[in-house]
C-alpha cells in the first residue's frame, strides 16, 4: 500500500471522528398524541447533507479497491448534494473532481461545488448524466465514482456508525426505542438499503417504508416488480427519485412504498419551518409527509409508538426555488390544499 493511500485513509478516518453523529429531534405535534415522531438532522454535516456519509463511504470503497490513487481525477453523476460532498472529500485528499449534473441544478449547489475546487459539467436531462460521467472519466483517465451503483456496496450496513446504527443508538432511552417504522426517500437507494439491511441484521420488528416523489420510477417498479422501468419525465424534488431503477435500490428490504405528490412535499417543508423553526430541503418534505400519513393511520388503529425519518439537507440551498412563492407557483403549482391538511395537525 502506497504512502498516499495510508495518508488518505487517515484523513477520511479523521473526518469521521470529527463529524460522527447528528442530532435527533422529537417533533411536538399535539394532534398526534401518543405517537412520537423523530427527525434526524443530517444537514449539520460539514457539507450540509446526508450525502456526506455516502461520499466518505464511496471514497473509502474506491481507495481500498485500488480505483483511486494519488492524482486520480474523480468524476460523479450528481444532481447536487452528492457532488458537494464528494468535492469536499476530493479537496481534502488533493484530487481533481468533476460533477456531471443537469443544467437545472440549484445554482447554490453549483457554487458550493466550485468553491470546494470542483468543476461542473452540465447535461440537459437526468438520464444523460450516467453516460456523460463515464465518458469524461474515460477521456481523462479518471475514476467514475458511480454513486447509483456503489452506494449500497460502499456503506457498511452492519455498523461503523452508519445511519441506521446511529438512529437506534439515539433512541435507546426514548419511550419507544424500537420505532414502528423508519421512513426514507430514495435517490441512489443506498440509504434505504442500509436501513433495511440493518433492521434485519439486528433482528428488529421495525418496518422500512420508502417514499417516492412524482416522476420517479421506484414506486411503480416496486409495485410491478419490474426493474426495467424508465421515464423521460424530470423530477422536481432534488436528490431523490430517478428516471430509471438504480442498482443500489433494493426492493427486497422494503416493506411498503408511498407515492408523495410534489406539492405535498413542498407544503410540508413550509409547515416544518413553522413548528421547528428550521428550513429543510424538498426531500425532507417527502419523507415527513410519508411519516404523517403513517402516524394518522396508527392513530386511527389505536396504536402508539414512534416513527423516524431524516432531514436530508437544509433549506438554505433552496431559497430561490422551494422557498420562492413565484417559483413554486410556476413549477409545482398550488400547494394550498396540502398546507390546509397540515394546518389541522398544529
Amino acid at each position: 500500500m502506497s504512502q498516499w493511500t495510508r495518508t488518505a485513509l487517515k484523513v477520511l478516518s479523521s473526518d469521521q471522528l470529527r463529524t460522527s453523529d447528528t442530532h435527533l429531534y422529537r417533533l411536538d405535534i399535539p394532534a398526534l398524541a401518543g405517537i412520537d415522531i423523530y427527525l434526524k438532522d443530517e444537514s449539520t454535516h460539514p457539507t450540509g447533507s446526508l450525502k456526506h456519509r455516502l461520499a466518505r463511504s464511496l471514497f473509502l470503497h474506491a481507495i481500498c479497491s485500488g480505483k483511486i490513487r494519488e492524482g486520480t481525477h474523480v468524476v460523479e453523476a450528481s444532481s447536487g448534494s452528492t457532488a458537494v460532498s464528494e468535492a469536499y472529500f476530493a479537496k481534502l485528499l488533493g484530487l481533481p473532481f468533476t460533477a456531471v449534473m443537469t443544467a437545472s441544478t440549484t445554482r447554490s449547489k453549483i457554487i458550493q461545488v466550485e468553491r470546494l475546487g470542483g468543476r461542473c459539467h452540465f447535461v440537459q436531462h437526468a438520464s444523460e448524466v450516467y453516460a456523460a460521467a463515464e465518458q469524461l472519466a474515460r477521456e481523462t483517465g479518471g475514476h467514475y465514482m458511480d454513486q447509483f451503483t456503489y452506494a449500497e456496496r460502499a456503506t457498511d450496513w452492519r455498523g461503523n456508525n452508519n445511519i441506521a446504527e446511529s438512529i437506534f443508538r439515539q433512541l435507546a432511552e426514548e419511550p419507544h426505542p424500537e420505532p414502528d417504522t423508519i421512513v426514507m426517500s430514495a435517490g441512489t437507494g443506498g440509504t434505504s438499503a442500509t436501513l433495511g439491511r440493518y433492521i434485519r441484521y439486528a433482528g428488529l420488528n421495525t418496518r422500512l417504508v420508502v417514499v417516492d416523489p412524482e416522476n420517479s420510477v421506484f414506486f411503480d417498479s416496486f409495485q410491478q416488480q419490474d426493474h426495467t422501468l424508465t421515464s423521460r419525465a424530470c423530477g422536481r424534488i432534488e436528490g431523490i427519485g430517478r428516471p430509471r431503477v438504480e442498482a443500489s435500490f433494493l426492493p427486497e428490504v422494503i416493506d411498503r412504498m408511498i407515492k408523495v405528490p410534489d406539492a405535498a412535499s413542498i407544503a410540508t417543508i413550509h409547515w416544518l419551518e413553522h413548528i421547528l423553526g428550521r428550513k429543510a430541503g424538498g426531500s425532507t418534505g417527502t419523507n415527513l409527509w410519508g411519516v404523517l400519513q403513517l402516524a394518522q393511520e396508527m392513530q386511527k388503529a389505536g396504536k402508539t409508538g414512534s416513527l423516524v425519518t431524516l432531514m436530508c439537507d437544509g433549506g438554505e440551498r433552496y431559497l430561490d426555488t422551494y422557498y420562492n412563492p413565484e417559483w413554486v407557483a410556476e413549477h409545482i403549482g398550488d400547494i394550498t390544499p396540502w398546507r390546509e391538511q397540515l394546518a389541522l395537525l398544529g
